[in-house]
């Protein structure tokens, strides 16, 4: 419990540190957009296509596919048991479904 109060009374403290000593008065030409010496052409706040999120989050869901299947594979042979391939076969068949279900709504075409 001491520590609890510790870390609260840490964390209060520093969080009135840095608003006493952040710099509140920043002028127009710090806020502005600074990039390569030019002046911006187009507006800042233009819209990233939806398409570029979903594949981003599909290679992170399949990318940590990859981070179980591996130690899995290679310590099947020291610790196999039936019931490991039972809970790995449950788990790819999840990643398969999803995987085919993104193939047939169109998430994974480019237009």
């Amino acid at each position: 419990m001491l520590y609890i109060i510790l870390i609260i009374i840490i964390s209060v403290i520093l969080l009135l540190l840095s608003l006493f000593l952040s710099n509140k008065n920043a002028d127009k030409e710090k806020l502005t957009i600074y990039e390569c010496g030019f002046m911006m052409i187009t507006k800042v706040g233009n819209p990233f296509s939806i398409k570029f999120f979903i594949v981003a989050i599909l290679f992170l869901v399949f990318d940590l596919e990859i981070v179980l299947l591996l130690p899995w594979s290679v310590s099947i042979f020291n610790f196999g048991s039936i019931y490991s391939h039972y809970i790995m076969l449950i788990f790819l068949l999840i990643l398969i479904l999803s995987l085919a279900y993104e193939w047939f709504k169109g998430g994974l075409e480019w237009d």
